[in-house]
């Protein structure tokens, strides 16, 4: 299909019909059938994070991020005594729904209401969070809430170009690759080339349809173990939608 043209000739983008600011995330629960989300706050997870954060073997999960590890609880517990109000980013205590136990972080960043684009990023997942079910449902709640609540247009995720493990997680989570922005930015004293990947508010109905039909009791056996595969549900349903992935 041809572009649309402006009275010059000139290609121009489709129309935005009525298009408004949206509104800044609020910082309320979101709340899932295995965790949920809470306002991160010192005083009532920095203590349980430290402890889930202390079973790891190493720092090796802090490499790619721009702070950690940490050497103490009392250490870490500044630390989130100096983000936890912060607007931008703005901070989540992923929470184990079963337990209560806080074991992991995440946030929203780069939050463009006038655009309507908002980032996810701050990743910090316990090895106690990491690879299960909800690990990713706390994805999923951050996107609904852009998506469904707020009526955002984009939602993004950026890594560190050599973090494989997030850029394999980015994928089945149905993000779409962009490109690498190279000597993007300088962390802990290294070159971090800058990978970019976004869902866009045509594919979030494809994205909600997979998350939703792998969250679904009847895709887990009396074991736990799923049925059906996250990747696997992504890339059929965006085949029924007609979208291309990649």
């Amino acid at each position: 299909m041809s572009p649309r043209t402006n009275s010059y000739g000139q290609p121009i983008g489709d129309a935005v019909a009525n298009w408004t600011e949206r509104p800044r995330p609020p910082r309320t629960r979101m709340q899932g059938r295995h965790c949920r989300l809470e306002p991160l706050s010192a005083a009532r997870h920095a203590e349980g994070l430290h402890a889930a954060y202390a079973r790891d073997a190493d720092g090796r999960h802090w490499t790619y991020l721009p702070y950690g590890p940490f050497g103490s609880a009392a250490e870490y517990a500044s630390f989130v005594r100096g983000i936890e109000k912060s607007a931008d980013p703005q901070f989540f205590a992923i929470v184990d729904e079963a337990t209560s136990q806080p074991l992991g972080v995440a946030s929203y960043l780069r939050i463009d209401p006038s655009m309507g684009v908002v980032e996810v990023g701050h990743l910090r997942f316990s090895s106690l969070l990491q690879g299960t079910t909800a690990a990713s449902e706390a994805m999923y709640l951050m996107m609904r809430r852009a998506f469904e609540e707020l009526g955002y247009r984009r939602y993004e995720w950026k890594c560190d170009a050599l973090n494989a493990p997030s850029r394999a997680a980015a994928e089945r989570f149905g993000f779409q690759y962009e490109g690498t922005f190279r000597n993007a930015l300088v962390t802990k004293g290294r070159n971090r080339d800058t990978a970019w990947y976004s869902i866009i508010a045509s594919e979030w109905p494809a994205v909600q349809e997979a998350f939703e039909a792998w969250l679904a009791p009847a895709n887990f056996d009396a074991a736990g173990k799923q049925v059906a595969r996250l990747g696997d549900r992504m890339r059929d349903a965006f085949a029924r939608a007609g979208l291309r992935r990649g």
